[in-house]
């Protein structure tokens, strides 16, 4: 995108999303002579029919006119033409919206779901950023609003900018003449964005931000970072080199450099919703939050201090009353059995603790012993208790309740035929999953037998000749 030379109507995909349907695309829409065609056939099912007006954002209206015989008719304002193939094909054409022209050949589509999706992943793939601009005026960002600036450019006709945020769209956000430049002023939640301006046409980096990568269009793109979390450091006001380091950067003790404040010293930065570990390093000493209550042990002798982003949850163990210490350990703290000490109370054991939405692995450790949670019915090949912290999709199965055992499996866990064995609830087959904004495939195995979903009218042929699920989670 960061660099198109002809503006084709609807775009593609994204590299890494698997083919839609038993279709090629290209067998479906082209560009030919400056019309919009695409290629229909009276035995399709009503099931694929639909498949394919959710595929290429057609309206419902606009597929039923076209199969019923007109060779003309006219939906939300744009009259469609209706040629004849063969007895059972057809194309439904329409003009092409004005503007640049693209040549003749393939026209790509660009399903919102899919752009909206690849936002949200942009604005979440980071653990943590901070910026680094030459000026400190380009870019400002505060309660939600970001403010971008272009200096000088004077003499240009036209800037827009375009990023991850609108979904690269060249022309929905104009940026406006001041006597020093160019702004604009748009909302954005905090994250990573990739961003360019589009200077009389002519796609730009931004000259004065020096964090960039690569646009997979032999150029780069610029890396911006809204903020949501302070770091401050109090006294050590002689010190020369203060810098910040955790969990959420690998521990690497060079990277994020601190600023001397006004009582100490702090930083400003981007960091993903969870819990963190982290300590200060003056000048080459690694030291503790001093105004923190909040520390554990690391695992090697030596405590942690921690900061959390987000909603509080409870791991929870009835019973073992007798038990000295409980921990709980799992993917999300790099199954450090020391760090996580959980709080005896009444009736068990129970821990708050900020996990970001995600699926986790977990264990709790009594007195050097590790068990899997017994109050929670999900357990993994590997032997672990499995969570979905804010669940997004609940995977049904009906109409099996005599059967033994059921997996599911997706493009989601590799397709691995042990991954989810789920769990039998009023006579359906249910396991909670949180995915990722986008397109998934998926299958159930029943007893050693794959299946598509009886339930899900949504699927694309694959390599073995049968049929996957498919779903759409929302951003």
């Amino acid at each position: 995108m960061r660099g198109l030379k002809n503006i084709i109507l609807i775009l593609f995909l994204l590299s890494g999303f698997t083919s839609w349907s038993q279709d090629n695309m290209k067998d479906i829409c082209t560009i030919d002579n400056n019309r919009l065609v695409f290629k229909l056939d009276r035995n399709w099912t009503a099931a694929r029919k639909k498949q394919v007006c959710k595929q290429f954002d057609l309206d419902s209206t606009l597929m039923a006119e076209a199969f019923s015989g007109k060779t003309e008719f006219t939906v939300n304002k744009v009259t469609w033409s209706v040629k004849k193939i063969d007895n059972h094909r057809m194309e439904l054409s329409k003009p092409m919206s004005a503007g640049p022209v693209a040549e003749k050949g393939e026209v790509f589509m660009l399903d919102d779901r899919l752009i909206n999706a690849a936002g949200v992943r942009e604005r979440e793939s980071a653990a943590c950023g901070v910026n680094v601009f030459s000026l400190y005026n380009v870019f400002n960002y505060y309660k939600g609003t970001a403010t971008f600036f272009l200096p000088q450019r004077k003499y240009a006709r036209h800037v827009y900018l375009a990023g991850t945020f609108n979904n690269w769209n060249t022309m929905q956000t104009p940026m406006i003449r001041c006597d020093s430049g160019w702004f604009i002023t748009i909302n954005l939640k905090p994250g990573k964005y990739a961003y360019k301006y589009i200077i009389d046409g002519k796609w730009s980096p931004d000259p004065y931000n020096k964090l960039n990568e690569n646009d997979r269009q032999g150029g780069q793109n610029s890396v911006v970072f809204c903020y949501n979390c302070r770091f401050f450091l109090p006294y050590y006001k002689g010190s020369k080199n203060v810098f910040l380091a955790g969990s959420f950067n690998n521990w690497n003790p060079h990277e994020l450099r601190m600023l001397k404040v006004a009582g100490g010293w702090a930083i400003n930065l981007y960091l993903r919703e969870g819990t963190h570990a982290y300590k200060f390093i003056v000048d080459g000493e690694w030291v503790l939050n001093p105004v923190s209550k909040i520390t554990r042990p690391d695992g090697s002798g030596h405590e942690n201090s921690f900061i959390s982003l987000g909603d509080t949850m409870y791991f929870i163990l009835r019973g073992h009353s007798a038990i000295k210490e409980v921990h709980v350990a799992g993917n999300f703290n790099a199954w450090n059995a020391s760090e996580l000490l959980m709080d005896k109370v009444d009736g068990g054991w129970r821990l708050p603790y900020v996990l970001a939405a995600g699926n986790y692995e977990y264990k709790f450790i009594l007195d050097g012993r590790w068990i899997t949670d017994p109050d929670n019915p999900y357990t993994l090949k590997s032997g672990n208790s499995f969570i979905a912290v804010k669940p997004n999709h609940v995977f049904t199965l009906k109409g099996y309740a005599g059967a033994r055992k059921v997996i599911l499996a997706g493009s989601f866990n590799g397709w691995d035929k042990d991954g989810y064995e789920m769990i039998i609830r009023d006579d359906k087959w249910i396991f909670p999953l949180y995915l990722s904004p986008g397109k998934h495939t998926y299958r159930f195995i029943v007893d050693g037998k794959w299946i598509s979903d009886p339930g899900n009218e949504l699927w694309e042929n694959n390599e073995y000749g049968s049929t996957n699920s498919v779903l759409w989670i929302e951003p």
